[in-house]
């Protein structure tokens, strides 16, 4: 991802580099590593609930930059689920919509 990308297009390149790293496994990769790992899907939901309860931690003790790093990873596993899932961030946005 580019530095210059603007802020309200970063989910889209994010979620792009994951298609990405999905269909090409580049090594050295921890993209790749969450598509390729022996747990498999199992690996990618352990991370959640890990992103998960860090971010609640941060939260809890009031700490807004470890609240905002940690939701960062936990967004960035949701895409991999996501991706692992073959779904997309329009039919995310196309659920979020349906919902207001």
């Amino acid at each position: 991802m580019d530095a210059d990308t603007p802020t309200d297009e970063v989910l889209d390149e994010l979620f792009a580099t994951i298609e990405s790293r999905k269909a090409e496994l580049p090594e050295g990769s921890y993209t790749t590593t969450l598509f390729t790992h022996e747990k498999g899907e199992n690996y990618v939901l352990e991370k959640l609930g890990e992103e998960t309860t860090e971010a609640i931690l941060a939260a809890k003790d009031d700490d807004r930059e470890e609240l905002l790093y940690e939701s960062a990873d936990l967004v960035y596993h949701l895409l991999v689920l996501l991706s692992m899932k073959d779904a997309s961030l329009d039919d995310l946005r196309e659920e979020l919509k349906a919902r207001f």
